[in-house]
């Protein structure tokens, strides 16, 4: 498994060059905050923006209310409209139906270039087809490294979950622990259930999974507790998103649980909680760097005719460990919103 994982992440170098040099160029950003409604970002005119005709990009993403995760994406997102001379049109919804919405709004307004999660692949097969019949260039991020060739898309930004889950189940064992509950907080995910898989395969203890309802935190919490009381053989709580492991450090306090807790993404104050020890490790998959390529790789491709990866094999933008060990590292990035 290792030598698979260590394999698929140095795929990362050669795709990512063009855009990470480009990076060098950022002057800077606008910033605005999430919702279901589209909303534009778009730059100020400052130095190092592209003297290339403006564009329109609509990104389109499965981010539920106060998930945090996506405001690092959404910044990335933003960096490189800021820098290609984008107007990006941003959307948001957990339900599927939604985002397809979402994208026939996109392909209505003619914009030149489309970027989607894949949360849910099956709900957005048929509008991902009318886009392409309209000549509109189509990317993914985040979810759907196993379905983006299938639905037609040109390139695909991201982590392969079940390689994560793998990596992650391996790091308990190394951990020492004998029984995981793995906390899925949104149903019907494809990504979320990879990982969950993916620890399974790997992990020589016992794996359970709990499903929670992601968009109530309180509920999060006592289902989360409830569970830890009723199975006090429980020794690690993987969770799936960082608000959610923060939650499961609560849980863990009122159950009286002696269980540790490992996650999937970072943020701010998962990092301090990582350096306090409340938190052991996350796995992270670099939402920023999946946000600014998905975006930069539709200019590329508009100006240059470049595609990311050839079309042929996916960006990796993770997973990578972060531990006591290089916290400190990340943490400033962390702190910048850029990690």
């Amino acid at each position: 498994m290792d030598r698979t994982f260590h394999t698929r992440s140095r795929r990362i170098a050669p795709l990512v060059a063009v855009a990470a040099a480009s990076a060098l160029l950022v002057a800077g950003c606008s910033s605005s905050s999430g919702g279901k409604k589209a909303e534009e970002s778009s730059a100020d005119g400052s130095a190092g923006k592209a003297n290339t005709p403006r564009m329109t990009v609509a990104l389109v993403t499965h981010q539920a209310p106060g998930d945090t995760f996506w405001d690092i994406v959404r910044k990335g997102a933003e960096a490189a409209a800021a820098k290609d001379n984008i107007k990006l049109v941003y959307s948001a919804d957990p339900n599927a139906g939604t985002q397809a919405n979402f994208v026939q709004n996109a392909i209505d307004q003619k914009v030149d270039g489309i970027a989607i999660t894949l949360a849910k692949p099956d709900a957005m097969k048929d509008v991902v087809g009318k886009a392409k019949s309209a000549g509109i260039p189509v990317v993914g991020l985040n979810s759907g490294v196993s379905d983006w060739k299938k639905l037609g898309l040109m390139s695909f930004f991201g982590q392969d979950e079940t390689v994560a889950g793998e990596a992650l189940g391996n790091k308990l064992n190394a951990e020492g622990a004998k029984k995981a509950v793995c906390v899925i907080q949104e149903q019907g995910n494809i990504g979320l259930t990879q990982r969950c898989d993916g620890v399974k395969k790997t992990f020589s203890g016992t794996t359970e999974t709990l499903y929670v309802n992601g968009t109530d935190m309180p509920s999060v919490k006592s289902t989360i507790t409830a569970k830890l009381k009723q199975d006090k053989a429980i020794d690690y709580v993987v969770a799936l998103g960082a608000p959610f492991a923060l939650t499961a450090v609560q849980s863990v306090g009122d159950a009286g649980s002696k269980a540790k807790i490992a996650t999937f993404d970072l943020n701010k104050d998962l990092t301090t909680a990582i350096g306090k020890g409340t938190i052991q490790f996350a796995v992270d998959q670099q939402p920023y760097l999946q946000g600014y390529l998905a975006v930069d790789s539709l200019w590329l491709y508009k100006n240059n005719g470049n595609y990311s990866g050839g079309g042929e094999q996916p960006t990796l933008t993770g997973p990578a460990f972060v531990d006591k060990s290089n916290v400190d590292a990340v943490a400033k990035f962390a702190s910048k919103g850029t990690r």
